[in-house]
């Protein structure tokens, strides 16, 4: 038995859990969200306010690892409707800056060109600042995947640390060559 697995999942007040033909479906204030429970071996009981999410006990090796997966996704999909996730970016380099238009995203990283990201569905961009970008969404997997993607366009150098990075990461930095004179 997964020791994350046996956690039971606390439902929130306006948060309404449902579990039909292998889907588990959450909605909250934020939105709607769905999953497919694909291992035949998982099932879920609501009841008293918390989601249990139940293994059999003589199923295979793959049916108890996917027991704690189950459990932390369906965790995900409760947090994202009720309080939903964000991840921060940082553009550092001499006029690197990023703008809004309309809900797509404009960079200007050091390409010839200006580079646009659309925004997927469910998700939200901000810049509070030219060299801030805040990705935001209701589905963790969507938001982290968003931000990997913007991260990808302007890697992050380690000699100046010019590039896209996350908000609270840290760049390991290297030192550049020394006169051998």
């Amino acid at each position: 038995m997964s020791r994350i697995g046996k956690l039971p999942i606390k439902i929130e007040d306006g948060v309404k859990v449902d579990f039909t033909d292998r889907v588990v479906t959450v909605t909250g204030k934020l939105g709607t969200l769905s999953q497919a429970i694909e291992n035949n071996a998982i099932d879920l009981e609501i009841k008293d306010g918390f989601v249990h999410v139940l293994c059999a006990e003589n199923s295979d090796k793959a049916a108890h690892a996917a027991h704690g997966l189950y459990r932390a996704l369906i965790h995900n999909m409760v947090v994202g409707v009720t309080k939903g996730y964000q991840k921060g970016l940082v553009l550092a380099g001499v006029g690197y800056k990023a703008q809004l238009s309309g809900t797509d995203l404009v960079l200007s990283v050091g390409y010839s060109h200006t580079v646009t990201v659309k925004a997927p569905a469910g998700i939200k961009f901000e810049c509070p600042k030219p060299e801030e970008i805040t990705v935001k969404g209701i589905s963790k997997e969507l938001v982290g995947q968003t931000a990997a993607n913007i991260k990808a366009i302007r890697k992050s150098e380690p000699y100046h640390g010019y590039g896209i990075h996350y908000s609270d990461e840290t760049i390991l930095r290297k030192e550049g060559k020394t006169n051998g004179k």
